[in-house]
C-alpha cells in the first residue's frame, strides 16, 4: 500500500502541520481525528487496515489530517470567542491547503468527509458548510452541536454565543437554512450517520436526522448495539459505510 507522510508550515495556523496519505487512486477520503487523536490515529486504530482491500484496489485514497483542538475547541484557558476563531483558522487550513493537495494528487471527482467522535463533527460541519466541495459524508459517533450538554459532555463554548459558533453548529444553522442553491447541493450528497444505541448522543443524532429529513436531505442513520464508540466498533463500520 502506498503510504506518504507530509509536513509543511501553515501560515494560516502559524505552525507546522502533518498528514498521512494512504493509497494511490479512487475517491478521496478526508479523515478528521477524534478529540485526543493525531494525524496517525486512523492508522493506529487499524482503520486503514479495515479499509485495506478498498485502498489496495484503488477505490479509496485516504488523507488523515492532524488536529489542533487543544488550541481551539478544547483550549479552556482561551475565551470562547478565541476558541471558535482558532477553529475557523483550522477550517481555512483544510480548505486552502489540504484540499488543494488532494486535488493535485488525485483528480477523482468524489471527496468524502469522514471522522469518528469529534472527527465526525468536523466532517459534518465542513461538508455541510461547503457542500460544493464534497460528494459524501460518513460520520461515526458524533455530536453536531458543540454547545449541547449531555451526560459528561459539556458545552465547549462555556455559554458564550456568537455568529461564528452558530455557523459552525450544523444542528443550529441547518434549521434556518432556506437558500435553494445550498439546499440543492446538500440534497445531492450521500450522507451516512452511525451511532450506538447506548451513546449519550443517540437522541441528538435522531433529532439531527429528523432535521435533515425536514429539509429534504436524504441520508441514512444507522443505530448500532451498545455505545459503539471505540476503535473496535469503528473498524467494523468503516468497510460497510466508507
Amino acid at each position: 500500500m502506498n503510504r506518504e507522510y507530509h509536513r509543511w508550515y501553515s501560515d494560516r495556523l502559524g505552525r507546522d502541520m502533518e498528514l498521512l496519505v494512504f493509497g494511490h487512486a479512487g475517491a478521496k477520503v478526508l479523515v478528521f481525528p477524534t478529540r485526543d487523536g493525531r494525524f496517525h490515529e486512523y492508522e493506529d486504530l487499524r482503520l486503514i487496515e479495515a479499509l485495506g482491500h478498498k485502498i489496495d484496489a484503488g477505490q479509496l485514497q485516504v488523507y488523515c489530517v492532524d488536529s489542533i483542538v487543544w488550541e481551539s475547541l478544547y483550549c479552556e484557558w482561551c475565551h470562547p470567542a478565541d476558541r471558535i476563531r482558532r477553529h475557523c483558522a483550522f477550517e481555512d487550513y483544510v480548505l486552502n491547503e489540504v484540499l488543494p493537495l488532494m486535488a493535485m494528487k488525485n483528480p477523482h471527482p468524489c471527496t468524502i468527509a469522514h471522522g469518528c467522535s469529534l472527527g465526525a463533527y468536523h466532517a459534518v460541519n465542513i461538508a455541510l458548510r461547503h457542500p460544493h466541495l464534497f460528494k459524501k459524508i460518513v460520520a461515526f459517533s458524533g455530536r453536531y452541536d458543540l454547545t449541547l450538554e449531555v451526560d459528561c459532555f459539556r458545552d465547549l463554548f462555556s455559554g458564550h454565543r456568537d455568529e461564528l459558533i452558530y455557523f459552525h453548529s450544523p444542528a443550529q444553522f441547518l434549521a434556518n437554512l432556506d437558500c435553494p442553491e445550498r439546499l440543492a447541493a446538500l440534497r445531492a450528497m450521500d450522507i451516512t450517520l452511525v451511532v450506538g444505541n447506548e451513546d449519550p448522543f443517540l437522541d441528538h443524532n435522531r433529532r439531527f436526522s429528523h432535521l435533515l429529513w425536514a429539509k429534504g436531505i436524504w441520508h441514512a442513520l444507522h443505530v448500532w448495539d451498545g455505545r459503539a464508540h471505540r476503535g473496535h466498533d469503528w473498524r467494523r463500520m468503516a468497510p460497510l459505510y466508507v
